[in-house]
């Protein structure tokens, strides 16, 4: 383990609910997006596109903190075949939850980490989801919440949609977007441990 002060963490990303879940597991990051174009990636298997992302966004924003962990994470939900990101409008958020209710999607988030020195991990984690047999009045309900256009599968756990999900298979984390247990491996890889942060 290191000797040395803990580094700075650095999470290269806009998402509130991945600083929220830091927060509370007792690692307070300092918040830096990467504005990395995710259109650069064009892989159709999710883990490897997620974990794509992720290791792109960590790669920009690590050489502006040398002595820092920084964190790179992406989300997408994989359903019928196809990954999915956050709904474009209202109406796509609608029609997905038509095509998903009563079913089940696989929440994909890839985790990359770089050390001080530049030593990096790149893992992703997989995170099963089934779907409540919602009507369409529900569903128009809560797609004019707002809350299902910033998350991708068009849901959250940890909000509303918590209301419409049957059960969870594996870390419900990493549904919100970053796999608590994986980051604290990762950690571990590196040779820190997570009560360090606390």
């Amino acid at each position: 383990m290191p000797t040395s002060p803990r580094p700075q963490f650095v999470l290269a990303s806009a998402s509130k609910a991945r600083r929220v879940l830091l927060v509370g597991a007792g690692i307070h990051p300092f918040v830096y997006p990467s504005n990395f174009d995710e259109d650069q990636v064009q892989v159709t298997d999710p883990p490897t596109y997620v974990a794509t992302l992720a290791r792109c966004k960590a790669e920009v924003v690590a050489p502006q903190f040398p002595s820092a962990l920084v964190m790179g994470c992406d989300s997408v939900m994989a359903f019928g075949g196809q990954i999915y990101g956050k709904p474009a409008n209202k109406n796509d958020a609608i029609a997905r939850w038509q095509a998903m209710r009563g079913q089940m999607g696989e929440i994909h988030t890839g985790h990359a980490l770089i050390a001080p020195g530049g030593r990096m991990l790149v893992h992703s984690a997989v995170t099963r989801v089934y779907f409540a047999n919602i009507d369409d009045a529900t569903i128009a309900a809560y797609v004019n919440t707002g809350e299902p256009l910033d998350c991708a599968g068009a849901f959250s756990s940890d909000g509303k949609g918590a209301l419409m999900i049957e059960k969870i298979e594996g870390c419900h984390s990493n549904v919100i977007g970053l796999s608590l247990p994986l980051l604290r491996s990762m950690l571990e890889e590196l040779g820190y441990r997570a009560t360090e942060f606390w």
